[in-house]
């Protein structure tokens, strides 16, 4: 396999300092917490193709591995609001309905050849791309993200056998099909005979290391500081009312339907909210859950409960990265191209125990890339760079920081992120590995 960087920075064209903030919003931020303004951006509709930094290093480095960790595309609801309208949109990849993609068409025709591809249990028995004129729950979409992954890794073209790759998911349709279609961006019209997809059963991607009595403890001190925060915010509380009345069910009911996962539905396709005889679920509705969950997120990073279940829940899928980056860059045999299709519950961990604090909630197609460079004029030394949504966040990692500010290497040396992984996660709670760790109670 080989990874091709797409148009490298010359060397002396690079300022480390100005990658903090790569990617320009398509929108104009606003000073304070705007929740319409928020919801927009998780949402990701595909209006204008991204710019991205994957790929791009001075031209003395050579890509020697990426690895990507992907939240599945924007999907129909997982909860309905009892007794409202289900929103009405069409689960069919049409490429004459916008937003489409150039390559759509070729793009389904491919997947329906999907049937000689080695599927691990359960996913054989998925389909290989939405196909629903009515949506099922949890499906993947076109009118929201579907056809923007086929386009979501510009930046970097991998050239070779299939063999070279590893492909896991959970199993779920949209993961699935996340999946299918990023691979499709770069390998199109790939040999399905040569495509093993693996399937996790764990949302964390825990995999054989799963037993963590403490990452249970963290999840419910999690969990008890989301419902304080709730009961104490009295505008939420109204709404809730509200809407309860205008449903016709009991408060406790609908917010029991998580009515911010459908309502978000609506809001990303541009439908109106339900109504009933009693009235209509409305904007201002919408804004105060919102609100109330940018609070809960702002909240989650002061608290650190959070993060401390973070670390315990992540650290068996990025040793599984560390151990594979390091058989590379020893020159072992080992797939060069890793992709993982998963779940806000995936990425969000996984970002809030590397320390990048500063990133948002993980959005619709939301992506976390670990690329491995070898340094051509000393290639023995391998650096690390992380990019989320396209944008370089190697040195808002806590393991990387304090480097950033005595060198003016573009990126991180390996050796810091397998430190990190290694031991430093394990500093917080006064333990030198997991096993202590997922079993030392706090003092």
């Amino acid at each position: 396999v080989h990874l091709i960087p797409v148009n490298p920075i010359k060397e002396d064209g690079l300022n480390p300092k100005s990658r903090k903030r790569i990617m320009p919003d398509l929108l104009t931020e606003p000073p304070a917490i705007d929740p319409v303004y928020e919801a927009h951006v998780y949402c990701n509709i595909p209006t204008i193709a991204e710019r991205s930094m994957e790929g791009h290093a001075p031209h003395y480095f050579k890509l020697v591995s990426v690895q990507v960790l992907i939240r599945h595309g924007d999907r129909y609801p997982l909860y309905a609001i009892p007794k409202t309208k289900r929103p009405d949109i069409d689960c069919m990849l049409m490429p004459n309905r916008k937003p489409s993609h150039p390559q759509l068409e070729a793009f389904i025709k491919h997947m329906s050849k999907g049937s000689a591809a080695q599927m691990d249990g359960t996913l054989s028995s998925l389909p290989r791309y939405p196909s629903h004129s009515f949506c099922e729950m949890g499906e993947l979409t076109q009118t929201g993200k579907f056809p923007q992954q086929l386009y979501i890794f510009p930046c970097s073209v991998i050239q070779s056998a299939s063999k070279q790759l590893y492909l896991e998911t959970t199993g779920k349709s949209r993961t699935l099909q996340s999946a299918l279609a990023l691979l499709y961006t770069f390998l199109p019209d790939f040999d399905w005979k040569k495509i093993n997809m693996r399937h996790q059963w764990s949302t964390i991607f825990c995999s054989g290391s799963c037993d963590c009595p403490m990452r249970n403890h963290y999840l419910e001190e999690e969990q008890r500081r989301q419902y304080s925060l709730r009961v104490k915010n009295n505008d939420l509380e109204k709404i809730y009312v509200d809407m309860a009345k205008i449903v016709g069910i009991p408060t406790r009911q609908l917010r029991a339907s998580n009515p911010i996962d459908s309502l978000l539905c609506y809001f990303c396709h541009n439908v109106s909210f339900p109504c009933t005889k009693t009235g209509c679920i409305g904007m201002e509705h919408f804004k105060v859950i919102k609100r109330h969950q940018l609070e809960d997120e702002r909240e989650r990073q002061e608290k650190k409960l959070y993060f401390l279940y973070a670390v315990l829940a992540t650290h068996p899928l990025l040793n599984q990265t560390v151990n594979r980056l390091q058989r590379i860059a020893e020159g072992k045999k080992e797939e060069v191209f890793v992709l993982y299709s998963a779940h806000d519950v995936t990425l969000s961990p996984v970002l809030s125990a590397l320390g990048i604090t500063e990133a948002r909630f993980p959005r619709f197609a939301a992506r976390l890339v670990f690329e491995l460079w070898q340094d051509g004029k000393r290639p023995k030394e391998h650096f690390i760079r992380i990019l989320y949504n396209g944008a370089d966040v190697t040195f808002q990692t806590s393991f990387c920081k304090d480097y950033y500010k005595r060198s003016s290497k573009p990126m991180c040396p390996l050796e810091k992120f397998v430190s990190f992984v290694k031991r430093d996660m394990f500093l917080v709670f006064n333990s030198t590995s997991y096993y202590d760790a997922c079993r030392r109670r706090p003092l």
